[in-house]
């Protein structure tokens, strides 16, 4: 999930440069989703490892 956020921030980017503005605020607002989304899978993930472990 956090290299399609990567791909899509690359994709913002590259787009920003050529003048595709539509293109890069779709493409920025899908990586910064993907991004927070990682970021709670990533904590629930870990709240759980140690919640097995205690």
């Amino acid at each position: 999930m956090l290299y399609y956020a990567l791909v899509f921030l690359v994709v913002a980017l590259i787009a920003g440069v050529l003048g595709f503005g539509g293109i890069a605020g779709a493409s920025a607002s899908i990586a910064q989703v993907l991004f927070f989304l990682f970021l709670i899978l990533f904590v629930i993930s870990l709240v759980m490892r140690l919640f097995r472990r205690a």
